[in-house]
Formats: C-alpha cells, sequence, structure tokens
C-alpha cells in the first residue's frame, strides 16, 4: 500500500504543478480551445481522484471498520495483496489531511453554486422590475429571447430554469443582422455548452486552493478559453470578420482595443478572429482527447492494480 500512496502522490503532484505551467505556455490551446477545454478538466478529474483513492487506501489503513467495510466483498487474497497492516505512520496524517481537503471542496463547490443560485435571483428579480411579466389573460408567455429597453448595448445569456437570452434595443439598433446573429449564437454557445457549470467548478476550487497551480492556471485558463470556444462556434456559423465587428460593436464603449488589463481579453479575441489561427488536425485533435481522458484512468488503475494483480 505504501508503493500505491507514493504512486498517487507523485502522479497528483505531476498534475498539479508542472503539467498546468506547461499548459499555459503552450501555444496550440488558443487554436483548439474546446480541446483545451477537455485537458484541463482530465487534469483536474486526475488530481481529484489521486486525493479520493490515497483518502480510501489511507482510512483502510488507518481504521479497521473501514477497511473490514471496504473490502468485504472481496476475497482474503485481495485484502493481503495491499498490506495494510503495515501501513506507514504518516498514512495517518495523509489520511487526515485529505479528508480535510474533501471536506473543503465540497464547502467550496456547496458556497459557490449558493452564491451562484442567489445572483442569478437577484438578476432575475431586476430583470422583473426592467420587463414584468405580462398579465396571464394576454396569454404571452416570456420566450427564451427577451429584448430589454436600454441604449447600452450589450446581450447575455441567463441560465436557469428556463433559461433565456437577453438582449437590449441599443445592441439591436449597433449591430447589423449578421452581426446580432454572431452574438447570440455566441450566447448560445454557452449555453449548450453549459460554460456555467465549468466556470462555478473553476472558480470554487480556485477560491478554496488559491496555492494550488492547477486548480488556479484552471479558472483562469476556463474564463479564457470558453469564450475563445464560443466565439468559434459563433463564427463558423457567420464567419470571423462579421464576429470580430460585432464584438467590437457591442464592447466599442468598453475600450475593447485598449491595453487595460480587464480589456486585454476582448483585444485578443479580436485579434484571434481577425488573424484566426490554424486548427490542429483531426488526427491530432483526436490524438489528444484520447490521451487526456487516459489519464485520470492512472490513479483507478494504480489502486486497484494489487487487487487485480492478486486475483490473476
Amino acid at each position: 500500500m505504501t508503493f500505491c500512496l507514493l504512486l498517487l502522490s507523485t502522479v497528483a503532484l505531476t498534475a498539479a504543478v508542472p503539467v498546468p505551467r506547461a499548459l499555459t505556455r503552450a501555444a496550440w490551446p488558443e487554436r483548439e480551445p474546446v480541446v483545451a477545454l477537455w485537458v484541463w478538466q482530465c487534469m483536474v478529474a486526475t488530481v481529484l481522484l489521486c486525493c479520493l483513492t490515497a483518502l480510501a487506501l489511507g482510512t483502510a489503513a488507518v481504521f479497521g471498520t473501514v477497511r473490514a467495510q471496504l473490502f468485504a466483498p472481496a476475497p482474503p487474497s485481495v485484502t493481503e495483496a495491499y498490506d495494510l497492516s503495515a501501513a506507514p505512520a504518516w498514512a495517518a496524517a495523509l489520511s487526515v489531511l485529505l479528508a480535510c481537503g474533501a471536506a473543503w471542496t465540497t464547502a467550496m463547490l456547496a458556497r459557490e453554486l449558493v452564491e451562484a443560485r442567489r445572483r442569478r435571483g437577484q438578476a432575475r428579480a431586476h430583470l422583473r422590475e426592467r420587463a414584468p411579466e405580462l398579465p396571464a389573460s394576454l396569454g404571452s408567455a416570456r420566450g427564451p429571447l427577451l429584448v430589454l429597453e436600454d441604449e447600452y448595448p450589450d446581450a447575455w445569456w441567463m441560465p436557469g430554469s428556463p433559461p433565456q437570452l437577453i438582449v437590449t434595443t441599443g445592441a439591436l439598433h449597433r449591430l447589423t443582422d449578421h452581426q446580432l446573429d454572431a452574438v447570440l449564437t455566441h450566447e448560445r454557445g454557452h449555453a449548450q455548452a453549459r460554460h456555467d457549470w465549468l466556470l462555478h467548478l473553476s472558480t470554487a476550487l480556485a477560491t478554496g486552493f488559491p496555492r494550488i497551480p492547477l486548480f488556479a492556471h484552471f479558472c483562469d485558463q476556463t474564463h479564457r478559453l470558453v469564450e475563445l470556444a464560443a466565439d468559434d462556434t459563433a463564427s463558423r456559423r457567420c464567419g470571423h470578420l462579421t464576429t470580430a465587428l460585432a464584438l467590437i460593436e457591442l464592447n466599442q464603449h468598453r475600450g475593447v482595443l485598449s491595453c487595460s488589463s480587464t480589456n486585454r481579453l476582448l483585444g485578443e479575441r479580436v485579434n484571434r478572429l481577425l488573424q484566426p489561427p490554424p486548427r490542429l488536425s483531426h488526427r491530432h485533435r483526436a490524438l489528444t482527447t484520447t490521451l487526456a481522458a487516459l489519464v485520470p484512468l492512472l490513479p483507478l488503475l494504480i489502486t486497484f492494480a494489487p487487487g487485480l494483480t492478486a486475483l490473476g
């Protein structure tokens, strides 16, 4: 079991420190933001699985009751293969540390979901003030697209039940039909890919563990990559130039092409649309996706290897 814990720790540290730093320096994620998002999620899943499996093994080694429950269906040869009785002294400290980490992660996720629900409720309340529901006698229900009377050009997707796409009259006046289609397609791209859930997850992990490079970079890159992915969705339907012009028109008042840090991402998105980078080959995309999907299997393979060897 000691060897399993050491291997799990090595895999977790590798995925948590050097891998995210290499990913942030790589150039290919800008060419394939969807694939990059998948790779980031697989790295996070790998670290979380390493922690969960190490917690299970460490707890089973320290507490006989947990060991009896965890290995109850297994034959004696499998239990003997893990050699739980010879657990090192640091296994107890590791188990306590991982248990605290699991509890803290759960608390951060719960807090993020509660906060998101609260913010969504406030946004919907503000929306009802600006666009109140019509009387039921008129038989007109609010649809998925809502137009607000506002000279400020804006458009956004509000998740929830039911989800709504909101666009202001300022955006309608400023954008051409094709540009408006690009903006709406961009927002629908966020909704269809459920980017809101991915943002909640990355924010919760970065808030709970800000000093872990994987979670900090995961949050930063997720906020960036989801916008690039939605831009690609819009550009495939409406064209790169139309999408870039729509982005400029919609954000011109924010200084989309300024050098300030708050608007740097907007400028990068416009430049990327005006000079789109070449996509990776289909073979390269498939290979990267497959390899990333196999990485989270490493902690499972390490954990179950002694038992499978005993059975074989």
